[in-house]
């Protein structure tokens, strides 16, 4: 394992003779990775020239996702903007953070999770009506959490769980979510019937479903 820099970016290659192709992978750091049988810097630089535009491209996907970090009793991310805590939107929080006894790290967080299902539980019920209106499906119970690994769920009861960070994206997002997980109750699998669903009530669902998938969660 070597690294090179060319043409301003940073390349790790790896050399393994068993391989029959050379691969080219940007991890989500934007490191590039080049896994190759050939054992050569003239040939990775050539490699890296002819990709180059390809690269970039995939870099910038990258900067353009990257998770957006706040600043702790600062700051709060909210609807995909972030907004000062002295912000209306942020007035629950504030509230919240202001009656902390111990300002531990672990007091914040706990005030945050806290803002996140409380606004889940007024944004999201709202939202679920109108499409299961449209949809004409209609969820047994809702509930919200935070989850490590889903933005949603839809078990075989029709009951709707909503992980409480999907409240940090934009709109456009956590509607596709719920008509996601609505879609669910009629088409317990992602069929193409499913995904036609999906796409009857939002047409931009191929480019929604590309957004929410860039995001630190599955569906």
């Amino acid at each position: 394992m070597s690294s090179l820099k060319i043409f301003g970016l940073d390349v790790e290659y790896r050399y393994n003779p068993r391989l029959k192709n050379s691969y080219i992978n940007i991890l989500p750091t934007t490191q590039v990775v080049v896994k190759t049988p050939i054992n050569s810097e003239k040939y990775i630089h050539d490699l890296i020239d002819g990709k180059y535009d390809w690269i970039i491209k995939k870099i910038n996907h990258i900067r353009k996702y990257e998770k957006i970090d706040v600043n702790l009793e600062d700051e709060v991310l909210i609807f995909g903007d972030k907004y000062s805590i002295d912000h209306e939107i942020a007035s629950g929080l504030r509230a919240r953070l202001q009656n902390i006894r111990i300002p531990t790290q672990e007091n914040i967080l706990s005030c945050y999770d806290k803002y996140y299902k409380e606004m889940a539980s007024d944004h999201i019920p709202k939202r679920v009506e109108h499409f299961s209106s449209l949809m004409n499906l209609h969820p047994t119970n809702i509930k919200y959490r935070k989850m490590k690994r889903r933005w949603g769920s839809c078990d075989s009861k029709k009951e709707l769980t909503f992980n409480t960070n999907l409240l940090k994206l934009s709109c456009e997002l956590i509607d596709y979510v719920i008509v996601h997980e609505l879609a669910h109750i009629k088409h317990m699998n992602h069929s193409k019937r499913f995904h036609d669903l999906v796409k009857k009530y939002l047409n931009d669902s191929k480019e929604l479903e590309r957004k929410i998938r860039e995001q630190y969660y599955r569906l």
